[in-house]
């Protein structure tokens, strides 16, 4: 029962911690410069998570062919369609591919 109650909790927490942003400002106007700085969260987001991927445990940088491979097909991908979510599809199949090819 502890764990099924840990995670309600994590749930509730997080529903709340998301929605008092939501609730706090829905009535109000974004100023334009907070605008353009929310635009660089997805991207920032997406670079955190590659950097932890391609961190050992150690501190070592562990990057393979498809790795590479992948950072440079979400590279191009990003900076012709400028559309997250198609960035990290291609991304993701392209390593996927490449990592079932390589036996890896």
């Amino acid at each position: 029962m502890t764990g099924m109650l840990a995670i309600v909790i994590a749930g509730l927490g997080t529903y709340f911690s998301r929605a008092v942003f939501i609730i706090a400002l829905a009535n109000r106007q974004i100023p334009p410069n907070v605008r353009v700085a929310m635009e660089y969260v997805g991207p920032s987001v997406m670079a955190a998570l590659v950097v932890t991927m391609l961190i050992g445990p150690g501190g070592e940088i562990a990057i393979g062919a498809p790795e590479a491979c992948a950072l440079l097909v979400a590279a191009l991908t990003a900076w012709r369609s400028r559309n997250h979510l198609l960035t990290i599809v291609v991304a993701m199949l392209v390593f996927w591919v490449l990592r079932a090819l390589l036996g890896h």
